[in-house]
Parts: C-alpha cells; structure tokens; sequence
C-alpha cells in the first residue's frame, strides 16, 4: 500500500501558511481538493477569518468538510487520491481542549482526556495517509517564550509543540512560513 505524501506547514499569524498549502495541492493536475476547516466562528474576528479562507478558495473547486472536533469523522468521506487540506491543527487541539466546557469539565482538566485526543488524531492522520494520496496539514506557531503563562495556556502549548514535533517526525515535508516565504526544514517543498 502506497502511503500519502504529508506535508507539515506552521507560521505564525498572517504568515501565508494557508495560502501557501493551497497552492501546494491546486497544483496538482489529478485527485479531487478536500479542505478540512476546523474553524468555529465563535467571534467576528473568526467569522471574518473564516469568510476570508472561504472566498480565498471560492474560484476552486475545493470539497470542504467542516470538522472542528473529532477529525477521524472525516475518514468515511474521503476517497483514494484525494489532496487533502486540514486546516488547522491548533484551532483543533483549542476546540478538543475545551470539549465538555458547556457541561462543566472541559477535556482540558479531565485526566488522561488530551492524551487520549493526542493519540485519536496521530492515529486518524495515519489513517488518512492510507487512504489519501497527499496531506497537507496547517498549524500556527505559538511556542515562543513568555516570562509566564497560565495554566491552561501552558498545557495548551506542550501539547502543540509534542504534536508538532510527531507529526513532524513522520512527515515528509516541514515547512516554516515567515513573512510569505517557506522554509524547508525537512523534505523538499513542490
């Protein structure tokens, strides 16, 4: 079985990251586009994010699944050959963290919760690459230094540098976008 080439990209804000990463697989002259947004519109600065991503995409026929939580959902919809787009990893793992929130226990502070999330998803994104023929996943950078942060945060952004660092490790390709410009870190970007 041919596994999926995985491309990893992460950026800061306003980074071209997501631009980037659609312009890796619209280049491509087969497979149908599939963009994975986990995206919730929680306030007007993500509406009008969320708005953005999908007129940047409008002229292009993109399939989107919109799955904030849970991503192995996505598997049963997606087919042999697809260039897949999962945008983004962070906004993931926020959504993940704070499931249960309205109920009063938020993963974030059930025990064992977010390991087991972490291993759900290393374990989805294996799937996928048994099924799709390129992955290309998006997270933001956010593991610079602070004199301080609050716990929550703190856990947040363990959790993100592990899986980066997973996800990274068996990725074919790591891409840092700075200021519009990718930087190769691992692989060779297309």
């Amino acid at each position: 079985m041919v596994q999926a080439t995985v491309t990893f990209i992460c950026g800061g804000a306003r980074s071209g990251k997501s631009a980037y990463a659609e312009r890796l697989l619209t280049h491509q002259t087969t497979g149908r586009l599939v963009y994975i947004a986990s995206g919730v519109a929680a306030d007007e600065e993500m509406k009008h994010r969320i708005d953005q991503h999908k007129e940047d995409r409008r002229h292009v026929n993109w399939h989107t699944l919109e799955q904030p939580k849970h991503l192995h959902k996505v598997l049963p919809f997606l087919k042999p050959g697809d260039l897949v787009l999962w945008d983004c990893l962070t906004t993931w793992l926020a959504n993940e963290m704070y499931e249960g929130y309205e109920e009063g226990a938020p993963c974030v502070h059930r025990s064992g919760c977010l390991e087991q999330k972490q291993n759900q998803l290393l374990h989805t994104i294996k799937q996928m690459t048994e099924i799709v023929s390129q992955l290309v996943i998006v997270s933001n950078e956010v593991l610079d230094e602070w004199p301080q942060y609050e716990e929550e945060t703190e856990i947040y952004r363990q959790t993100i540098g592990i899986l980066h660092q997973q996800i990274v490790q068996h990725a074919d390709c790591a891409i840092e976008m700075d200021h519009g410009l990718p930087i190769v870190w691992k692989g060779e970007s297309s």
